[in-house]
């Protein structure tokens, strides 16, 4: 699955900054930059998009009026910190929230945030309670480290077997595909299911222990 996202900003160099980051985060795409309100309204009335980033202070409105108006999630990203104003984009729809300046980083981890949310929200057209609790969390969770040693390609390498695979997989089958050892494959594994980007389910066999299968949403 992959995320459209429109940047709403009149200052190019930082809509600019925004959608490069936007476009390097896997499993998103830039559907457009805009400055304007009516611009934005325009592009959505054209294009649906997943995800619209908006500054508060544009050109011919405020971005919480914007905010009330879009067919969309968003994530308000401005350089006003007073606290009735960020309740104010909550209240209007707001995902999340960003005070300017924020290191890139930043950016990064609300749109990781964003694609497990959804992962998780997108996986049936009816949810149960355990999965609207662990999406919430998930959008508003704290930022996660990775331990040492561990490599983005191994991680990417085991999603998309996942995605290309007929059937969920076990963790043998998985460390057979990518090419690493079984427990390795185990730990990147716990680590996705713990994000919201893969699911885990068991089968059941005639005798001994259900085996854990992976499978992506």
């Amino acid at each position: 699955m992959t995320l459209s996202v429109l940047v709403v900003d009149d200052d190019f160099r930082v809509a600019r900054l925004h959608a490069d980051i936007v476009a390097a985060a896997t499993g998103f795409t830039v559907a457009a930059v805009v400055p304007t309100i009516g611009q934005a309204l325009a592009h959505l009335g054209s294009e649906p998009v997943d995800l619209a980033l908006v500054d508060l202070f544009l050109p011919d409105g405020s971005g919480l009026d914007l905010l009330r108006r879009l067919p969309c999630e968003a994530i308000m990203l401005s350089a006003a910190a007073e606290s009735a104003t960020v309740r104010a984009a909550l209240a209007a729809g707001a995902v999340g929230y960003l005070i300017k300046p924020f290191g890139q980083d930043a950016l990064r981890e609300r749109l990781s945030a964003f694609a497990r949310y959804r992962a998780i929200t997108d996986r049936s057209e009816t949810l149960t309670q355990a999965d609207l609790d662990t999406a919430i969390r998930t959008l508003h969770a704290q930022p996660q480290h990775r331990p040492k040693g561990h490599s983005q390609l191994t991680e990417q390498a085991i999603v998309t077997a996942l995605t290309e695979a007929a059937d969920p997989l076990s963790a043998s089958e998985i460390a057979e595909r990518v090419g690493v050892s079984r427990a390795t494959a185990q730990r990147y594994l716990a680590e996705l299911v713990n994000g919201g980007r893969i699911v885990m389910g068991l089968r059941y066999g005639t005798t001994g222990r259900p085996e854990h299968r992976y499978g992506v949403s």
